[in-house]
């Protein structure tokens, strides 16, 4: 088996783990989304300090493990600043439009068989597709 998709599958667990701990912790569904947008909306400020604990666990964890297991990235997607931050805005733009990101709508809501998870994760998968169909092929941006 390819060594990317040993690394993909030891990903999905701990993703799954991750959202099933917070489920069981707090209640509520692990969406990135929501934790990043009650931060910038201010609608997140009484658990302030857990919304920041887990994004820097989202961030600071692979990190670690990639230091650890000596992983060097093979090169990025592009070098162009200009469009790796109308990505990021897009993204971003795209996620609060379906009140959901694929932690989720993918992985929460699959995972509790939601038809409103399961038709926007076929929403943004298909809408991904597109947007690298046009950018890669169409106009060799990326």
């Amino acid at each position: 088996m390819p060594m990317d998709w040993i690394y993909g599958l030891a990903g999905g667990l701990l993703i799954g783990l991750a959202a099933a701990v917070f489920l069981l912790a707090n209640g509520r569904i692990m969406g990135a989304s929501g934790i990043i947008g009650g931060l910038v909306d201010g609608t997140g400020r009484s658990n302030a300090a857990e919304r920041l604990a887990f994004l820097g666990g989202l961030v600071g964890v692979p990190m670690v493990i990639a230091l650890l297991m000596g992983f060097v990235p093979d090169g990025a997607v592009t070098a162009n600043p200009l469009l790796l931050g109308a990505a990021g805005l897009l993204v971003g733009v795209g996620t609060r439009l379906a009140n959901g990101c694929t932690s989720g709508h993918g992985v929460c809501g699959i995972s509790r068989l939601s038809l409103r998870g399961i038709v926007a994760t076929c929403f943004y998968i298909a809408a991904g597709g597109l947007t690298v169909v046009l950018f890669r092929h169409v106009l060799g941006v990326i």
